[in-house]
């Protein structure tokens, strides 16, 4: 009976526990999404009533790259200013700033001077709101 009520822990494999779970849990809603939106998505395309987004549409070129080399920079440059000021986040701040500034400009299809004043108090305001709940309220050490 005392064997019931007792509770050993291996505290060297303790830490895996509910990564496990979330693992097996998102494995689920993949194989529950493939069998019911891609799978009928395939079968729809084979009869022809579907066709495949990303085949025969064109492409913004200077989007889709300007993007990318915009993400590869932000994370590259966050780093750089980060050691310029160690453990303070100013490398997060500055570099979201202009980065969240520069995606919004690539993406504005007409610039007005409204639109353009609006990206970039958005471009101040939620990377500083960002950083002050990580950085000051919360103490997460950011680059």
């Amino acid at each position: 009976m005392t064997s019931l009520l007792s509770v050993s822990i291996d505290f060297e494999t303790s830490h895996l526990f509910f990564p496990r779970i979330i693992h097996w849990l998102m494995g689920g809603l993949f194989a529950l999404v493939l069998v019911l939106r891609v799978l009928p998505f395939f079968a729809a395309v084979r009869r022809g009533e579907r066709t495949l987004p990303i085949l025969g549409e064109s492409m913004d070129k200077f989007r889709f790259f300007g993007s990318l080399a915009l993400i590869a920079g932000y994370f590259y440059l966050m780093a750089v200013v980060g050691n310029l000021f160690p453990y303070t986040g100013y490398g997060f701040l500055f570099v979201s700033i202009v980065f969240v500034f520069l995606m919004s400009l690539m993406y504005m299809h007409t610039r007005t001077t409204r639109k353009v004043v609006t990206a970039a108090i958005n471009a101040i305001v939620a990377p500083s709101l960002a950083w002050f709940i990580l950085a000051k309220l919360f103490q997460i050490t950011l680059p």
